[in-house]
């Protein structure tokens, strides 16, 4: 996959320097411009907005998202806790599957609670009737598939052969949504309006005998409305459409779109070796604090990467500070030689990707992946007893900086036994 953003906005003047390292550091400005983007949608269009917290769930920043959005829609019962603890709004809860035991607690933290199957739907009925019987108040929905593949990579599409999500559209019937308020699908990663209207076409087919019963549609998250180039006018007359035309009430759960080029990843450099090519070794690991690097896999843009073949002189010297290290001449270009950075874990494939640095390759250099605030951070883990990232909130229109966040080495031992 290659990322659709990476504009570095007001990190292109933030100083590497005033972070510890590793560190994601999250601009409040960009987060608040991000929001205003989605609220005005909202706001056009007559829906509702919901954050994805699987995407980003930095609550440090719930106040920034609840003063633009509905609330926030969650993917299990930790999730609802802490949607419920920090967060304002409607909560929407779905999972793939619910433990039993959990779908209690569950219910009574969501405003929405949403079935991946019709099965797993009539399983709970007991739990829903003794839930509402108990006072709680919420809706029943159930996920469909759309079966309208959009993705770039099958294993990022909802809709592939095979897939675990939503109860596919061609055996939808009308048993199935006894006793089902609102209908919810997300068939996107990362796309803009011409795959959603696609997958309306056919859910819209399937669902136009039901529409009179209908209290919601859900339409779930991969929307990029915050990216410049997404048809945002466009978006809002589908939506009055999709409004009018079901008689229900749309949702929408972006997820990146909150928090797209809102962050950085601040990195060092540990050590340069020769290896066929200039290889370097960082405090980020793409397995630890980038999994998406790996799994999508993708190669994030780095703030200020040099394009430019005439940034930097010495094009077959790649550039350590005093003592250049001597390497091969690459015949054919003056280009500065890329570096394979990597992180210091023992994982052979613990790879980020090449780049051209915009600063000389030596330990102690200061470098940041762009456009890291969603799902890295909530990817990331210790393998190998590799260090957590920090967690700073800058606000790039006052300049004011916070650590709200720091790991030490108990965390890594108290997640252990």
């Amino acid at each position: 996959m290659e990322t659709k953003a990476g504009d570095p906005g007001a990190f292109a003047q933030f100083d590497l320097n005033r972070v510890n390292s590793p560190a994601f550091v999250v601009d409040a400005a960009k987060l608040r411009a991000n929001c205003q983007v989605l609220a005005d949608i909202r706001d056009a269009a007559e829906i509702k907005v919901l954050a994805a917290l699987k995407a980003f769930s930095m609550w440090s920043t719930a106040h920034i998202i609840g003063e633009y959005l509905d609330g926030v829609c969650t993917s299990g019962l930790w999730e609802a806790r802490l949607a419920s603890e920090f967060y304002d709004g409607e909560i929407a809860t779905y999972s793939a599957a619910y433990k039993p035991e959990e779908l209690e607690e569950i219910c009574r933290l969501s405003d929405h609670v949403i079935f991946n199957s019709p099965d797993q739907l009539h399983r709970a009925s007991l739990i829903l009737e003794n839930a509402r019987a108990g006072g709680q108040d919420f809706d029943v929905g159930l996920r469909i598939n759309p079966q309208v593949p959009t993705g770039e990579v099958a294993k990022y599409d909802p809709s592939s052969p095979g897939s675990r999500l939503g109860f596919p559209l061609d055996q939808l019937t009308e048993e199935h949504l006894e006793g089902v308020d609102g209908i919810h699908f997300h068939n996107l990663c990362e796309q803009n309006l011409e795959p959603l209207k696609r997958t309306w076409d056919a859910v819209f087919d399937a669902l136009e005998p039901y529409f009179g019963q209908l209290k919601w549609i859900n339409m779930g998250g991969g929307h990029h409305i915050t990216r410049a180039d997404y048809q945002r006018e466009e978006l809002i007359e589908f939506l009055r459409d999709a409004k009018a035309d079901t008689g229900a009430e749309i949702i929408i759960e972006p997820g990146e779109a909150v928090a797209l080029d809102a962050g950085i990843l601040v990195g060092t450099l540990l050590d340069v070796q020769w290896n066929g090519m200039p290889v370097g070794i960082t405090d980020i690991s793409a397995t630890c604090h980038m999994p998406d690097v790996i799994e999508a896999p993708y190669r994030p843009a780095m703030l200020g990467e040099l394009t430019d073949v005439s940034s930097r002189e010495g094009g077959s010297l790649l550039q350590t500070g005093d003592t250049p290290m001597e390497v091969p001449a690459v015949a054919g270009t003056q280009d500065i030689i890329p570096i394979r950075l990597g992180g210091p874990s023992c994982l052979a494939g613990d790879v980020i990707g090449d780049y051209r640095l915009p600063v000389p390759a030596e330990p102690g250099a200061r470098f940041a992946f762009l456009d890291q605030a969603h799902y890295s951070m909530v990817k990331t883990n210790t393998f190998n007893g590799v260090q957590l990232p920090s967690i700073y909130l800058w606000d790039s229109e006052t300049d004011q900086l916070e650590m709200v966040k720091s790991f030490d080495y108990e965390d890594f031992r108290n997640r252990l036994s």
